[in-house]
């Protein structure tokens, strides 16, 4: 029996997407593709960034001072046009450098649609594979998560930002989208 605190299972793209799951250790979701297998969870809550045993969670896995306080759950994480690394701001302006205040990516991605995106550049195609995205292009890069974030609102006149997780799960894809063609605008 393997224990641990479940966390977000790292991929890696080769000629298929490879899932890691990490708890004392690492293993290859791949191998157990077409086994049964069991998780049982026992009723603890730890916090994803202290690792702090609570009641309850916030975000994505936060106590509620972790979620108020952390840099990784800044309302910049899910608006980036919020995000104020660029100015030296930020609820730890350390972090906010070293992961904001780098080069961002704009992206299209499409699965049931055409969703756009911002994603630091060193995310990538871990970004896309996490929004079930059967491929993706660039669209523009940026100094910071900030001006990746301005581009992302203006385009969202033209694309969602939102990915349908429900379609997402069913791998609902649409083979009709032409990405290039979405890029340069004539579809």
């Amino acid at each position: 029996m393997i224990s641990g605190i479940l966390k977000k299972m790292r991929t890696e793209l080769n000629d298929t997407v490879q899932y890691a799951l990490h708890l004392n250790e690492q293993l290859y979701m791949n191998d157990f593709l077409g086994k049964e297998i069991r998780m049982e969870w026992d009723g603890r809550i730890i916090c994803g960034s202290c690792g702090v045993q609570t009641k309850k969670s916030f975000g994505e896995g936060f106590c509620y001072n972790c979620f108020v306080k952390a840099p990784e759950a800044a309302e910049c994480i899910i608006r980036p046009e919020l995000c104020r690394a660029h100015l030296g701001e930020g609820r730890d302006v350390e972090w906010e450098l070293q992961h904001h205040n780098v080069p961002h990516i704009v992206y299209l991605a499409a699965s049931d649609i055409v969703k756009v995106g911002v994603t630091r550049s060193t995310q990538i195609p871990t970004r896309w594979i996490d929004q079930g995205a059967a491929a993706a292009i660039r669209l523009a890069e940026t100094p910071n998560r900030f001006e990746a974030g301005k581009l992302e609102v203006a385009l969202k006149s033209f694309f969602s930002d939102k990915t349908n997780w429900q379609r997402m799960l069913k791998n609902e894809v649409d083979q009709s989208i032409d990405l290039v063609q979405e890029k340069m605008g004539t579809s």
